[in-house]
């Protein structure tokens, strides 16, 4: 079987008993199988978004400012050298307007 298709026959996973089939080129099965495994991912992100919201409540029901930590975390995401940049960049426009 191809590394690229679930494993899988077309319909078992979600429980839909509609045929695939193969109609002008397109592989239905294969297709089929695409979308499930997308779909599959769509709601496992869901879920986790889910899981974050609820870090983000507990941590602010214990007195955390949940704004600066979604920054930090945004800040960690980054390269060393592209944060510094920003950081220098904001500094910059900050002193531009007397904020600094």
């Amino acid at each position: 079987m191809d590394n690229n298709v679930a494993n899988f026959p077309a319909g078992e996973e979600s429980g839909n008993k509609e045929e695939a089939k193969d109609v002008g080129g397109v592989g239905g099965a294969r297709l089929k199988a695409f979308i499930e495994r997308i779909e599959r991912l769509e709601e496992e992100k869901k879920e986790l978004a889910e899981d974050i919201k609820e870090i983000y409540a507990e941590a602010k029901s214990t007195g955390f400012d949940t704004k600066i930590m979604r920054k930090i975390v945004s800040l960690r995401k980054m390269d060393t050298e592209k944060r510094r940049e920003e950081e220098e960049l904001l500094e910059l426009y900050k002193s531009a307007i007397g904020l600094a």
